[in-house]
């Protein structure tokens, strides 16, 4: 049985809270709450999220601002939520990144229709991704093999979350937290320096010289990104 969705409501209007939490709930689905798009960012980089309702209106900044922030590393599908109806803050926000745009006041059973095909087409887009190649390396998700120069590499099933999760955003920076909490959970104990000896691991089977990567590369501060063909 698959773990409920989850979605992250950023909004900072008490009432919309208490009107979409128990009824995102009840829909099955679990719910994140963020009234700020720091606490929201901060919220991302910790723990899975499989879908973000987000207000344009925010005190910290306009959602519009958040939305490309969101795209640097994620592709989660985005629906905004706001009382701006002008088409220019639509057509903004949809050129920005986000997936859909409702209008405030919505529907309880239309939200939740935009929320399932959003998730629907997230879905396909990852079962359209069968395998991902770079250079000489190939991971080829659906039998969770992976190739050098044709060649089978064996990894372990911790190095191949970690490759799998750097290869299923190829050219995105991610954070040690996003990292932490895709190959070992959100609610694991680890810190940013296992990481680092995994990643050594997966250097010194895939990397011709792993002292000198091209493909598994640091973001000094940040974390990690795996290079793809379309990168400069």
């Amino acid at each position: 049985m698959s773990e409920p969705a989850i979605i992250m409501l950023v909004d900072d209007e008490p009432q919309i809270a208490r009107w979409l939490n128990p009824a995102l709930r009840a829909a099955g689905y679990q719910v994140d709450h963020a009234e700020t798009g720091t606490a929201a960012l901060a919220r991302l980089a910790d723990s899975r999220c499989d879908l973000v309702l987000l207000d344009l209106g925010l005190p910290d900044m306009d959602g519009k601002d958040l939305i490309p922030r969101i795209r640097e590393w994620s592709e989660t599908p985005i629906i905004v939520i706001s009382a701006r109806d002008q088409e220019a803050e639509k057509v903004a926000a949809l050129d920005l990144g986000a997936d859909d745009f409702v209008n405030k006041p919505v529907g309880v059973d239309e939200l939740l229709a935009r929320i399932r095909a959003a998730l629907r087409n997230r879905a396909r887009r990852v079962a359209q991704q069968p395998a991902f190649r770079s250079a000489d390396l190939e991971v080829n998700f659906a039998a969770r093999r992976v190739s050098v120069e044709g060649v089978e590499i064996k990894l372990t099933p911790r190095e191949y979350d970690l490759l799998r999760v750097l290869a299923r955003q190829a050219g995105m920076v991610l954070t040690h937290a996003q990292i932490i909490g895709a190959v070992w959970g959100s609610d694991a104990n680890v810190e940013a320096q296992h990481v680092r000896v995994l990643m050594a691991q997966l250097r010194n089977k895939l990397e011709a010289d792993p002292s000198n990567p091209r493909l598994l590369l640091t973001e000094t501060g940040v974390g990690y990104r795996l290079k793809s063909d379309d990168d400069a």
